[in-house]
């Protein structure tokens, strides 16, 4: 009798698993080398998916796929996305990573932004914009520099990089019209700000549709970098940018905090020089494990895992931005 073979198994409709970086690979201590141990051993789905998708060739459709799990009902997102607020319940702050992300892969669009865009009318304050974190928050855990209160006022540091991210992905909805004047008059009227307004600022004004306008806004804000010394032009003498009051002691700013990409237009307010030694310090920065160091205060330890995988796809993207060579 001849003998019945077994059914071929159908192809998985999984992608393929990267294939690492071993140990015994020339370029194993290369800084992406390193990162990519660091970020197998350490991060979450989510980061290890975005290192795939940014490094290895890999399928944006994982990186939504483990997007997804931190979606809400409401169409906003929870669940501690944003590492420093812990809980299930969707916030602003959490809107704004997942933006990054679906920007990141380019899937930012469609009737993924029309769902973000709901949940956004559903949760913006009587002058459009968007609060930090709403008070239904209250009771799950978060970082003290990012309380709860009762009656949240619409601020900048969420509004300016949801607003910039959505006007960059050309989406186009009644949200946004409110949203984006609160945005231009926040970045116009920013006299002393802090570090984190002007990060919010430069990622509106990056994306924001009046180039002109944008582009006046953004020299002026530029100007207050230098003149209140908002950030580190010399990372060989930080004690001439000191930490701003209420931060820890290595909350700094350096050009490439500002300028992520060379086509911001933050990268006009420094010199080629001054970007250069900013560079090399962040290169120099990556530690013994391959991670990057979380520059603010530490909390708890999960929390502080979590961010320092973000912080390390960020140093590698913004180093591969500048041409700098991670191996």
């Amino acid at each position: 009798m001849a003998e019945t073979g077994a059914s071929p198994l159908p192809a998985s409709p999984l992608p393929a698993i990267p294939p690492p970086a071993t140990p015994h690979t020339p370029d194993s201590r290369a800084p992406l080398a390193r990162a990519e141990h660091f970020v197998w051993l350490t991060a979450r789905v989510l980061e290890q998916r975005l290192f795939a998708y940014h490094f290895r060739g890999g399928d944006p459709g994982p990186v939504e796929t483990a997007l997804e799990a931190y979606r809400n009902e409401d169409g906003g997102y929870g669940h501690a996305l944003e590492p420093d607020l812990r809980g299930p319940v969707s916030q602003p702050l959490h809107t704004v990573s997942a933006l990054r992300v679906l920007d990141a892969v380019g899937h930012c669009g469609g009737q993924r932004a029309e769902r973000v865009c709901r949940y956004l009318t559903s949760v913006s304050t009587p002058d459009g914009a968007l609060p930090v974190i709403r008070a239904s928050g209250h009771g799950y855990p978060a970082a003290p520099f990012v309380p709860v209160v009762a009656d949240p006022a619409g601020e900048l540091l969420v509004t300016g990089p949801v607003v910039g991210l959505l006007h960059r992905n050309e989406v186009w909805h009644a949200w946004l019209f409110r949203a984006t004047d609160f945005c231009w008059q926040a970045a116009e009227s920013l006299a002393a700000p802090q570090p984190d307004e002007v990060e919010a600022a430069v990622a509106f004004l990056d994306t924001a549709p009046d180039r002109p306008r944008a582009r006046a806004a953004a020299d002026r804000l530029g100007r207050l970098v230098r003149e209140q010394r908002l950030a580190v032009l010399d990372p060989g003498d930080l004690d001439t940018c000191p930490a701003p009051p209420g931060h820890a002691r290595g909350e700094r700013r350096f050009p490439h905090d500002y300028a992520r990409d060379p086509r911001s237009l933050a990268r006009a307010w420094f010199t080629d020089d001054e970007m250069a030694r900013s560079l090399d310090f962040l290169a120099a920065e990556q530690e013994d494990d391959g991670g990057w160091p979380v520059r603010r205060r530490r909390w708890a330890p999960a929390p502080a895992l979590e961010v320092r995988a973000r912080v390390t796809l960020e140093a590698l993207c913004t180093l591969r931005a500048y041409g700098r060579p991670l191996g």
